[in-house]
């Protein structure tokens, strides 16, 4: 049995709420707070399973919802009411959660990972350490010239980008070039095979499981945490 412990964090967004979840794992030596995609809240299954494979590498891990996924609603909300989200997440997380001699780092998957790289960008999340990027939309799907990178270069720490060879929102070959030009640094971990949710092809050599440990050992790397997992 993992020794994540979850709770749950009540979140203020304005006049509005949300609501985070904490895996707290002992002997935690960073937090990374992590954002849903578009259509898969922080309940969903694909974001509790790659939420409780990284805590289990002595990372504490921190999700949330945005507005319109507490609310049930499936349309996302404009991007000025994401990103007072996503700073309104990790002040929380400052708040309750973090202590000081911990590093940082935010990320997210899909929509959430682009609007955390929106904030980081403006310099609104303050001083943090690096930042997790699982499916990075690069593009809408067969929109190639509709390029989601210009302010990437204006994000002053090291980023890490975990991408499918099967990703329909930008293609390897697209996102080598941006990453190794990025200012900061960057690292790109290619996964062979996965589609935009790390998923592999049906008769393909890795199961969605041991890819996600796979990613939980290179975030973890990223991250400075020692890779030795917990005991189950």
């Amino acid at each position: 049995m993992s020794s994540t412990v979850t709770e749950e964090i009540e979140l203020e967004v304005g006049a509005a709420t949300t609501s985070a979840i904490r895996y707290r794992v002992p002997g935690a030596r960073a937090t990374l707070v992590l954002a849903h995609g578009a259509g898969a809240p922080q309940r969903h299954p694909w974001m509790v399973a790659m939420a409780r494979t990284i805590a289990d590498h002595r990372l504490d891990l921190v999700t949330f919802d945005f507005l319109y996924a507490h609310a049930g609603r499936r349309v996302p909300d404009r991007s000025d009411v994401l990103e007072a989200t996503w700073r309104a997440a990790l002040a929380a997380v400052r708040a309750q959660t973090q202590t000081a001699a911990q590093p940082l780092f935010v990320g997210g998957k899909s929509m959430g990972g682009r609007i955390a790289t929106q904030v980081a960008a403006q310099g609104g999340f303050g001083q943090i350490s690096g930042v997790v990027l699982l499916g990075y939309p690069l593009h809408p799907p067969g929109k190639p010239e509709r390029l989601r990178a210009a302010h990437l270069p204006r994000v002053a720490v090291p980023m890490l980008f975990v991408h499918g060879s099967r990703d329909t929102f930008g293609t390897l070959a697209e996102l080598t070039p941006i990453v190794a030009s990025l200012p900061a640094g960057g690292t790109l971990l290619a996964i062979e095979g996965g589609d935009h949710s790390l998923a592999p092809a049906k008769r393909g050599p890795e199961s969605l499981p041991a890819i996600m440990e796979r990613v939980a050992r290179e975030i973890v790397r990223f991250c400075g945490v020692e890779e030795t997992p917990l005991a189950t």
